[in-house]
């Protein structure tokens, strides 16, 4: 993020609230940083395996299911047959039930990142939420930490949409209040989640 546009930000936030300019304004502007350096798949079945969890669960029980797989490709070895022992790794039965169908998806060339990095953000939105498993949550994290884009308000982040609301007014919505920083609603996601230091998983 540039300094002209977090000057933007916190010239923005100081309309709406003292509370969120001191906020933005305390730790200088953020940087969002894509990693599409995995296979999509592999990130979207990361994305759900910690979700509703904290990072260093999260993060567990990831290294459990990679350890379980060995030298088998992850995409092969999420796959029915395994499903106990994925349940073994700390996974909830609908859990383990999403990261199978999405690796069948993947196995099948029906999930491709390059295709999905063609469309904006609601479109490739509706593709991801039209696999079993993967909600609103999973498609923006998806868009914002993997293919980078810079106008995505997570409006289903606890953290980000309860901050907002406590900076500014509980009795404002948080949609409404975040489109004031259109196009670059998820550097204000990350402005919250840093204020408060709860990342997403």
């Amino acid at each position: 993020m540039s300094e002209e546009i977090h000057l933007r930000f916190v010239e923005v936030a100081r309309e709406l609230s003292p509370g969120l300019a001191d906020a933005f304004e305390r730790g200088g502007p953020v940087t969002l940083r894509a990693d599409d350096s995995r296979p999509l798949a592999e990130r979207l079945c990361r994305s759900i395996a910690g979700q509703q969890l904290s990072v260093k669960a999260a993060r567990s029980i990831w290294t459990r299911v990679v350890d379980a797989a060995g030298d088998a490709p992850l995409m092969a070895f999420l796959s029915e047959p395994n499903q106990d022992t994925l349940r073994g790794c700390g996974l909830s039965a609908a859990k383990t039930r999403a990261l199978c169908l999405i690796a069948e998806e993947a196995r099948a060339g029906r999930l491709e990142a390059d295709e999905l990095r063609r469309l904006d953000h609601a479109e490739r939105s509706r593709r991801l939420t039209a696999l079993w498993g993967v909600g609103q949550w999973t498609a923006d994290m998806i868009s914002i930490f993997y293919f980078g884009e810079p106008d995505v308000w997570p409006e289903g982040d606890v953290a980000a949409r309860k901050t907002l609301a406590r900076l500014t007014s509980p009795r404002r919505k948080t949609l409404r209040t975040a489109a004031r920083f259109a196009p670059y609603r998820s550097h204000l996601a990350l402005y919250l989640w840093r204020h408060v230091d709860a990342p997403p998983v």
